[in-house]
């Protein structure tokens, strides 16, 4: 898989949608057991989401973690500095695949990241050592690898005229494991575990917007496959739109995007 390069504007695009599960993965995460809780988000991206922990939180000491110096700088710009509760909120650059806490947390969240990080799961152990008793751990990630705009979009890649250059760089079909799988390693770590799913069906609105979704997520890795290609990327867009046309067709009211995703909330014995 292609590390991408990422564009906040266009993932800001869809920017409610995408923000909904992370405020219903926030209403399960339990209080904190700190007075000035510190609080972890990987994969903060633009740190639009990351902000919402702040408005549950406001006095937490709050960092948000990204590798991209795109979604960075739009964090910064946006979001960083004291909260109205005494708190603060800032962001650093750290690569999720190889982030291990340097001191305690009461709180690490990922939102919509861990897809893109081969061997997650592995990270848990280190992640909940680091909480304090009481602390949670909690995730939410998509779960649809299988559904059409992932599936054409591989299918797309790996026909002749593209396979050399994107059958590779694109999410596996792997890259997210089983409820069962999840609520199994993190239950064995020790913690008191609820994992479930939910499917949002998002009504989109606008010219082709499923493939303006995707445009800000999973098709980034072959977008940044193609950059330095202008002709082969929009050839490659035009082909993908119309695959997406007939498979999400639009309506007198929009665009009916059914997304599923995943959910964990884990929390350290006390």
């Amino acid at each position: 898989m292609t590390t991408p390069t990422w564009d906040p504007d266009q993932y800001l695009r869809h920017a409610g949608h995408r923000a909904r599960p992370f405020a219903d993965l926030l209403a399960r995460i339990p209080a904190p057991p700190g007075g000035r809780p510190r609080i972890a988000d990987l994969g903060c991206g633009p740190g639009n989401v990351t902000a919402l922990l702040a408005q549950r939180w406001p006095t937490a000491h709050i960092t948000g973690y990204d590798n991209s110096p795109q979604m960075l700088d739009a964090a910064h710009t946006g979001h960083e500095g004291p909260t109205a509760g005494g708190g603060h909120l800032d962001f650093a650059h750290a690569d999720v695949r190889h982030w291990t806490p340097s001191e305690p947390y009461d709180v690490i969240v990922s939102n919509a990241t861990l897809q893109w990080v081969p061997g997650h799961a592995e990270r848990f152990a280190a992640w909940t050592a680091a909480l304090r008793p009481g602390g949670t751990f909690a995730f939410q990630i998509p779960d649809n690898i299988d559904a059409p705009l992932h599936a054409l979009m591989r299918d797309l890649a790996a026909t002749p005229r593209w396979r050399s250059r994107l059958a590779d760089v694109l999410r596996r079909t792997d890259s997210v494991h089983t409820p069962g799988a999840y609520l199994d390693r993190l239950a064995r770590l020790g913690c008191t575990t609820d994992v479930w799913q939910t499917t949002y069906f998002h009504v989109l609105t606008g010219d082709d917007p499923v493939l303006d979704w995707v445009k800000g997520t999973g098709l980034r890795p072959a977008l940044t496959a193609l950059a330095d290609d202008p002709e082969a990327r929009d050839a490659f867009l035009a082909e993908y739109r119309d695959l997406l046309r007939e498979a999400y067709p639009r309506q007198d009211y929009g665009t009916v995007l059914p997304f599923r995703r995943l959910f964990a909330v884990a929390v350290k014995e006390a």
